[in-house]
């Protein structure tokens, strides 16, 4: 009887609870103007599912970004990407158009052209083929020739004053040295000799093309008189060439070639170090190829003819 009376009393208290519960929903709700329906709200005495959990879990479990709108970035992006390399390209032919034809002008060249890097890479003429605006083709490829030589000024052991425009028309072999190297200068220049003779045994018309020069980078000790003297030992078509020591340091800076003076010995006398390179210069001035020291005449012969013969393919 006992154990009945409290069941029943625990059932009563639970459904004033439920009842007050229920009570306080329906006044807030009537408070905000909307209806709760106490069937699927959440109490405190229970968890109820509203009528539209099914749609909230499913955006939850979607995320802020769907596949959809990744699509579409991936095809703003797209479109993106090829408008700008259109109007690149549009920009480069503008400018392309621009340089090759201020180029040539009334027949005469009024520029050098055009280099992506002038520092490191000489101006070259660029053409209009049928696949757009290209470099005129040369031995150096695509890649483009170094930036090397420009404007210079000598004397020769005449004393006549010699300029980069002296040798237009002639293809150059072009080393700098001095006369009081013991060994490295004269094996260079005996092998640009034995180059000279073999030219003109195998292609004589090319040889008489070709003008063998060397410069002096000890104008200090390397008078016309001196000079002169060591050009006795060499090939007869050698042009020896010498200046001021401002002239020489300015005409092997746009060379690149190193020089540096080293310690003098007891008796004042001392080797001056310097690049063993010989610049290969075509008929218009412009720098053809160079040859290293490791490269036999052979070798050397079979350049100046791949140079001297080259013809474009476009």
């Amino acid at each position: 009887m006992i154990r009945t009376s409290l069941s029943l009393t625990r059932n009563h208290i639970r459904l004033q609870r439920s009842a007050s519960a229920a009570k306080r929903l329906m006044s807030q709700s009537s408070s905000r103007g909307k209806p709760i329906d106490p069937k699927t709200a959440k109490t405190s005495a229970g968890t109820g599912r509203p009528a539209n959990s099914a749609g909230e879990e499913f955006s939850r479990h979607r995320g802020p970004v769907s596949w959809a709108a990744f699509g579409l970035i991936a095809v703003a992006s797209a479109s993106a990407v090829g408008y700008f390399q259109v109007e690149r390209e549009r920009r480069l032919e503008r400018a392309m158009g621009k340089v090759v034809s201020s180029t040539y002008r009334n027949g005469s060249e009024e520029d050098e052209g055009w280099s992506p890097n002038p520092e490191f890479l000489a101006k070259r003429k660029w053409k209009l083929t049928k696949y757009g605006w290209f470099p005129e083709e040369d031995a150096f490829g695509g890649a483009g020739k170094p930036a090397i030589g420009g404007p210079w000024s000598l004397i020769d052991l005449d004393g006549n004053l010699v300029t980069n425009k002296t040798f237009e028309g002639k293809w150059l072999l072009l080393y700098f040295g001095f006369a009081r190297c013991p060994d490295i200068c004269p094996s260079e220049m005996l092998k640009v000799g034995r180059v000279m003779d073999m030219l003109k045994e195998e292609y004589p018309n090319l040889a008489q093309k070709i003008q063998p020069v060397f410069v002096s980078v000890d104008p200090a000790r390397d008078s016309l008189k001196a000079l002169r003297e060591y050009g006795k030992d060499f090939h007869p078509s050698y042009v020896f060439l010498t200046g001021s020591p401002e002239q020489v340091q300015q005409m092997a800076k746009k060379y690149r070639v190193y020089v540096s003076k080293a310690d003098e010995t007891e008796d004042g006398d001392y080797l001056v170090d310097h690049s063993i390179v010989v610049y290969f210069h075509d008929d218009t001035g412009d720098l053809a190829d160079c040859f290293t020291q490791s490269m036999r005449p052979k070798d050397v012969v079979e350049k100046v003819i791949e140079r001297m013969t080259f013809i474009p393919t476009y």
